[in-house]
């Protein structure tokens, strides 16, 4: 029984080492970056941020691009190590650093963060988003506290905190939080290629099954017909936006590694 050819729709930063991946586990993949991540230059808003930095009792990364984007900013090694020791002293639980999933788990260590002060899902959790980040924190004492959202725009739009993102911000409010949203990166179309054109005209009929990640993604494809075209979504709202646009048949999976692979793998004709 031959494999389906997955096409891996997660921006560059991330797309090659799920291509990896599913390569390792036997099946071949190939990217294809349906968002291209660009880091925005450092602003007042972020510098700002790092100057208050010992202020906030929480900063929450809505994806590892967030994490580096945030990070990079000029602000970061001038103020990092006295922050850390200033919330130290001025809090009982000091600065908590919060992620929806293991991708921005993972980029939060990659800055040297310990894994004690980062609050995420459990890799057994039934979905890596907001609502199950939310679960987890709900029940601290938010009175008061300001939360720094960290997250990414629409290229040629204001900045919007997603849905998963103001859901959280209302219940941060709800709770007596001061939630504030910061900008750090932009979102945009790609300019695809000839031979990307052709691969994706080609996948659309094919029997490969798409991996879409994000419901953004799937409003940058191309108009043509998608109602042979297979895929897998790793959230109820992008399986919703996957149908929308056409999509034949539309798996949900849990962005987890062995789930994704075996939603591809029941796909198999």
């Amino acid at each position: 029984m031959s494999c389906p050819r997955v096409i891996v729709t997660r921006p560059e930063r991330d797309a090659q080492a799920w291509v990896t991946a599913l390569a390792q586990r036997g099946l071949p993949a190939e990217a294809l970056p349906l968002i291209r991540i660009e880091r925005l230059p450092t602003s007042p808003a972020l510098q700002q941020a790092w100057r208050d930095i010992a202020s906030y009792a929480a900063l929450m990364f809505v994806s590892g691009n967030a994490v580096a984007a945030f990070f990079a900013s000029n602000q970061a090694p001038a103020h990092i190590g006295k922050a850390r020791t200033a919330i130290d002293l001025i809090a009982n639980e000091g600065l908590r650093y919060l992620a929806p999933g293991p991708g921005t788990v993972a980029a939060l260590r990659e800055m040297g963060l310990p894994d004690a002060r980062i609050d995420a899902p459990a890799p057994d959790a039934g979905q890596f988003d907001s609502e199950a980040l939310w679960a987890l924190v709900a029940d601290r004492d938010w009175q008061g506290k300001r939360v720094l959202i960290v997250r990414g725009r629409s290229a040629g739009a204001e900045p919007a905190g997603g849905a998963g993102r103001d859901w959280l911000a209302r219940q941060l409010s709800a709770a007596g939080a001061m939630p504030e949203f910061l900008a750090v990166y932009q979102r945009s179309a790609p300019l695809f290629t000839s031979p990307q054109r052709k691969t994706m005209a080609e996948a659309a009929v094919d029997g490969s099954v798409w991996l879409f990640s994000s419901s953004e993604a799937v409003g940058h494809l191309p108009q043509q017909d998608w109602s042979q075209a297979r895929a897998v979504a790793t959230h109820p709202r992008i399986a919703e936006a996957v149908r929308a646009a056409g999509w034949g048949v539309v798996a949900e999976s849990r962005p987890a590694l062995d789930d994704i692979v075996a939603s591809i793998e029941s796909m198999q004709p």
